[in-house]
């Protein structure tokens, strides 16, 4: 077992890390710039994290291998689960999808509810310990400047001194300063590849004296390059109903209550606007905006130093629409899992080309979905053509086909490769679009 390992950032991608982390080190530092509170609470560093969150299957899974029971410890404590089919709304390029039992789990919660209950579990492991309140200045190099041996930190209240380790992993999200660290250190900047989309978000918490939703869990109702604008309704842990509403391109929602609902009415689908009829505000709404997905290409450097690496969103962030953000940490962290069995000092250069077909399918995903917007820049490439081109279609035929619409939510909850909905079979009955005989038109009235 080596010594020591210091993780930069306790986002959930800098938690994960360090819980595989503990099972090869003696000691593992959480070193992050916040405060962190004891329980469930929003924090500066998570500008986001009093936005609507998902958590996919895929993220689901692993959480509940790095720790057994969390799921269901999630569930007690508030959080409410449901049948991401057939207990939700899916709203997509203007089709409602058939509802049916998927098998797939949603779990509604708040996010600081869910990174509380990550980082308390980690927090319960013997050789990690938090380093909270400390700003991050640096790396520290050997002498040769070939590898990273420890990080320069300044706590709030105290003097800058160096912590030693045998790994560094940079877990500090889009603001990461390894790209600048690197060139300081006579290292090349990764190259960076920026989607611009611009999404603003405006979010608010409701209480009702009833179920809002009629027994349902969640409506998602996704923008179409006609009518880009987009909302998401689903329970917290305490009672409350959360409301995200966005726009793409400097289409924003505004947080005033007269101006939240008017941007909800119109939305394509009256589901949101009509489930809103009744509400008791429990605040004054909130707003975050996401500029770019931003992709790091550290797979493309010729060197790495040693004993450094980066993950989540330092490494790739996504439109925070698709709601991939904390899957893709879990998945991160199990690959890097994987690869500290073999060498507990992983090499640089074979983490990042491990890591990129975890990024690949996501990043294809977002950016696909993003470049069916004309006013997005970005090179349309004949697969991008293609696929914004089928998606409405299979949209459609899962209007009246919970197979198709179970198979793209497979793909969605990153449990499927995207090609999975291009199979012989699945793809016939896209293009067939047939309708079964039982099924009627949804009733008019419900398009506006």
């Amino acid at each position: 077992m080596h010594d020591h390992a210091i993780v930069l950032g306790a986002s959930i991608a800098g938690l994960l890390t360090a819980r595989v982390l503990a099972d090869h080190y003696a000691e593992v530092t959480i070193v992050e710039r916040d405060e962190l509170p004891d329980g469930p609470a929003a924090r500066r560093g998570v500008p986001h994290g009093r936005h609507l969150h998902g958590l996919h299957p895929r993220g689901r899974q692993i959480l509940d291998e790095l720790f057994p029971g969390f799921s269901s410890d999630l569930v007690a404590a508030g959080a409410v689960t449901g049948d991401m089919l057939g207990e939700a709304r899916w709203l997509l390029s203007g089709h409602r999808l058939a509802r049916a039992p998927s098998g797939l789990r949603g779990t509604f919660c708040s996010r600081p509810l869910l990174e509380s209950h990550v980082r308390a579990r980690v927090r319960a492991l013997p050789s990690v310990r938090f380093l909270d309140g400390c700003a991050i200045t640096g790396l520290t190099v050997d002498a040769a400047g070939r590898a990273v041996t420890g990080a320069r930190v300044r706590p709030d209240r105290g003097p800058e001194r160096m912590l030693p380790a045998d790994l560094v992993v940079d877990a500090t999200g889009r603001g990461s300063r390894t790209p600048a660290w690197l060139e300081e250190l006579g290292y090349a900047r990764p190259p960076e590849e920026r989607v611009v989309v611009d999404v603003g978000y405006a979010t608010r918490t409701f209480r009702f004296a009833g179920d809002p939703l009629g027994g349902d869990k969640l409506i998602l109702h996704a923008g179409t390059p006609a009518s880009p604008r987009m909302g998401a309704f689903a329970p917290l842990e305490d009672g409350r109903w959360i409301v995200s509403l966005g726009g793409i391109l400097s289409d924003h929602p505004p947080t005033d209550l007269a101006g939240f609902t008017a941007f909800a009415a119109s939305l394509t689908f009256a589901d949101i606007a009509d489930a809103l009829r009744g509400a008791e505000p429990a605040d004054d709404g909130v707003t975050f905006r996401f500029p770019a997905n931003t992709r790091r290409h550290y797979e493309r450097l010729a060197v790495h130093p040693e004993r450094l690496l980066v993950t989540g969103d330092a490494l790739c962030s996504f439109n925070p629409i698709y709601g991939q953000g904390m899957a893709v940490a879990a998945m991160q962290a199990g690959q890097l899992r994987r690869m500290l069995a073999a060498d507990p000092v992983p090499d640089p250069a074979a983490w990042y080309r491990a890591v990129t077909p975890v990024v690949d399918v996501p990043w294809q995903i977002a950016v696909g979905a993003d470049l069916a917007y004309p006013g997005v820049r970005g090179p349309r490439t004949a697969q991008v053509r293609m696929v914004n081109t089928y998606l409405p279609r299979l949209h459609a035929a899962a209007a009246y086909d919970p197979t198709v619409g179970t198979a793209f939510l497979r793909v969605m909850g990153l449990l499927d490769p995207p090609e999975s909905l291009l199979r012989p079979g699945l793809a016939l009955r896209v293009l067939a679009r047939r309708r079964p005989a039982a099924v009627r038109p949804p009733l008019e009235g419900v398009l506006r």
